[in-house]
């Protein structure tokens, strides 16, 4: 008989699984509620699909990819797109999402996500990989708003608008990242609040905290980085609060990518999370 795996995401806090914590998951068994990876770890088989799976026997997990480029006007790597699908028959996640950036050119990939001008044609672009991406997987994806250093000259729609569209020209879902919006809106001027009043109350399925770097520019004036290697901030806590008191309790990642801490100290921003997710859905009951 095959083993029942855990059900669906819960709306509650989950920790991003990287390499370094394989073995201390199964050995230490932290209490939180799902684990993310990013897919294109685990495309080459092996031993770190054989320890995903472990994990996934006793948790749910998402697919949070982050190399198929929703951005790229030449449409999508059919290549990838199918080993992203063969890795989500075997881990059967629980959510797929991705972020609307771009990161391939003329087959040729790059190590960042990046930017997109915020214009018709983009949003064209976007929504055109959104839908392949759903009928090739069969189901719902959720897609994630960018963090940026720059803004383009031409670019038309705000960010929140844009984000919006996408989810109701393609039925996809959005994964709200709060840092994200900080760094941005730090690094470009606008309201982060305004930002998340913006979205509509049903399209966000998930919600992203980290933390990110501050650098100094010279003339008085600091750029933020989204490194996802330190704890997560109070500005950003907040707006997780403002977030789940609009949207509602949704299932929320601690993402820390570099300078990765032991897992105790992810789990215990995890648990910080929990707090907050369980005080939203109490005033919402009351």
């Amino acid at each position: 008989m095959a083993a029942v795996l855990p059900g669906p995401v819960p709306a509650a806090a989950g920790i991003g699984l990287r390499f370094p914590h394989h073995r201390a998951v199964l050995d230490e068994r932290p209490a939180v509620g799902w684990m993310e990876v990013h897919p294109e770890n685990y495309f080459g088989g092996g031993a770190a699909v054989a320890a995903l799976e472990a994990v996934r026997r006793d948790w749910p997990v998402t697919l949070h990819g982050v190399g198929l480029s929703l951005g790229s006007a030449e449409g999508l790597d059919a290549r990838h797109l199918a080993r992203l699908a063969a890795l989500a028959a075997r881990i059967e996640p629980g959510l797929i999402s991705e972020h609307v950036a771009w990161s391939v050119a003329g087959g040729n990939y790059l190590t960042d996500l990046l930017p997109l001008p915020m214009t018709e044609e983009a949003l064209d672009v976007v929504c055109r990989n959104v839908e392949t991406m759903q009928s090739a997987l069969g189901r719902q994806v959720l897609v994630e708003n960018p963090s940026s250093y720059l803004q383009f000259a031409h670019a038309t729609i705000p960010e929140w608008e844009f984000m919006a569209a996408v989810a109701a020209r393609t039925g996809c879902r959005v994964l709200c990242d709060v840092n994200n919006i900080a760094v941005s809106a730090h690094n470009h001027g606008f309201d982060a609040d305004a930002y998340l009043r913006a979205l509509p109350v049903g399209v966000v399925g998930e919600i992203h905290v980290a933390g990110h770097a501050v650098r100094p520019l010279g003339d008085g004036r600091t750029l933020r980085l989204d490194d996802h290697g330190s704890a997560v901030s109070a500005e950003v806590w907040g707006l997780l609060m403002t977030a789940l008191a609009r949207f509602g309790p949704v299932p929320v990642l601690v993402e820390w990518d570099t300078r990765i801490p032991p897992l105790g100290v992810l789990a215990a921003e995890a648990a910080r999370a929990q707090v907050l997710i369980e005080e939203a859905g109490h005033a919402r009951a009351a």
